[in-house]
């Protein structure tokens, strides 16, 4: 039986993943992790938008 959580829960474990990703291979193509974390988490577009946005700006 599969739980559900609220939307901002899934976006926290969504970004945590991400870093996770992106600490254990620095390498790695961030918008290929943000597609996965997008169908891991059943992310909306408006939070894959939010994503990109987000580690764009980090990033910069």
């Amino acid at each position: 039986m599969t739980t559900i959580m609220p939307q901002s829960e899934l976006m926290r474990k969504a970004v945590a993943w991400i870093c996770e990703k992106l600490e254990n291979n620095p390498d790695s193509k961030l918008v290929s992790l943000i597609e996965k974390a997008a169908v891991n988490f059943n992310l909306s577009p408006k939070d894959v938008e939010f994503l990109q946005r987000f580690y764009k700006k980090s990033r910069d």
